[in-house]
């Protein structure tokens, strides 16, 4: 792996794992926390229309993902908000109509010459300095986010109803908490690929509630498991010739099982 730091490529691969990790860990956090996974799986799918209309288009894939993402992220937090009941069925339709829409826009392009897999399961070996900026702008946000409004995101997470009665602005911070893992989820796109985005997410914020006692614990926690899974999975694409992106998910898959197994084995003992 050593030798590899001397490749440009491996060392902004390295660097964007360090700072999608940030993000990660504390927007996965909120995720789960919030139980909005399937939303952000939504927003993660329904991103590819973007990606399609960028490229009918002529404009940068990245652009198109993210402003669809956002556009996606908040339509579908409106929905959950106007009907709950009926929640699941509206995201899953709108991350099926994402999707096409994006094949759709992408077989009307003459000519396309994008590498589709990349955004399927991610090409973090093919980020660039540009990426990287917005990537540690996108941190200045989250983090900023994260310590300005700890209270009331740590209220709105554990009790909505009464996070309402004392004042916190619930839907304000919804909606925000929904376009921050909206542009989270365009970051981990360029990791892993949409189809591999919802395990990154949610893992580390998994085990990281098993072992911490706070919500400032669990990002924290989360953050270090994020840039430790996406290290070792660097090393293993890089060692054996596979993909970035599904090296990354496997770690933090075995990570998940082997804490599920030690956390069962902990509470039997006792």
């Amino acid at each position: 792996m050593w030798e590899a730091l001397q490749f440009d490529f491996m060392r902004h691969a390295l660097a964007a794992g360090a700072l999608i990790s940030i993000s990660c860990g504390i927007i996965g956090v909120l995720v789960v926390v919030n139980r909005i996974a399937m939303i952000s799986g939504g927003i993660a799918h329904a991103a590819y229309g973007g990606i399609g209309l960028a490229v009918f288009l002529g404009i940068a894939p990245f652009i198109g993902a993210t402003a669809f993402a956002v556009f996606i992220g908040l339509a579908m937090g409106w929905v959950s908000l106007r009907r709950k009941h009926r929640s699941d069925a509206v995201i899953g339709a709108l991350w099926a109509i994402g999707m096409a829409v994006g094949v759709l826009f992408i077989d009307l392009s003459p000519g396309y010459n994008v590498d589709l897999m990349s955004y399927l399961f991610g090409s973090i070996l093919a980020v660039g300095k540009g990426e990287l900026w917005f990537m540690l702008l996108i941190d200045v946000f989250v983090v900023a986010t994260a310590i300005l409004f700890y209270k009331e995101l740590l209220a709105m997470s554990y009790d909505e109803e009464f996070s309402v009665v004392i004042g916190v602005p619930v839907r304000v911070l919804y909606f925000l908490l929904l376009t921050l893992t909206s542009f989270t989820v365009v970051m981990l796109i360029r990791v892993v690929g949409l189809i591999l985005v919802i395990a990154l997410l949610t893992i580390p914020p998994y085990i990281s509630e098993q072992y911490t006692d706070s919500l400032g614990k669990m990002m924290a926690l989360s953050i270090l498991l994020s840039i430790f899974f996406i290290t070792l999975g660097l090393w293993l694409s890089y060692t054996f010739n596979l993909s970035s992106g599904a090296s990354i998910i496997v770690v933090s898959g075995a990570a998940f099982f082997l804490s599920q197994a030690l956390h069962i084995t902990t509470k039997e003992a006792h």
